[in-house]
């Protein structure tokens, strides 16, 4: 079960990674509408951070008050979120191509 979990943390990680260098490829190109698109497709788990977090908890993590209403952090909580996202896709399929059961 543990070698399971590690195997699976280290796909996550190569996927969270190349999630990372496909962002900065996006953004070397100008592709800002495919970025746009890409956090849109973070913002409802986001957002639905935002609602079940206290208040207190974003205030601390971001240092700004009213952080749950606040557009930059609401912004910048969805892109990471999707690059969460794209990164467990990615793990997913590398964890089914080299350790099939």
């Amino acid at each position: 079960m543990f070698s399971k979990l590690m195997r699976f943390t280290g796909c996550f990680v190569l996927g969270l990674v190349l999630a990372v260098i496909l962002l900065v490829v996006l953004m070397f190109f100008g592709q800002f509408d495919l970025i746009k698109l890409l956090q849109l497709s973070g913002q409802p788990l986001a957002q639905l951070g935002l609602m079940l977090m206290p208040d207190g908890f974003w205030n601390s993590l971001s240092g700004t008050a009213n952080a749950s209403s606040n557009p930059h952090v609401q912004s910048f909580l969805s892109l990471c979120t999707a690059l969460g996202q794209v990164g467990l896709l990615l793990a997913a399929g590398f964890y089914r191509l080299w350790y099939r059961p």
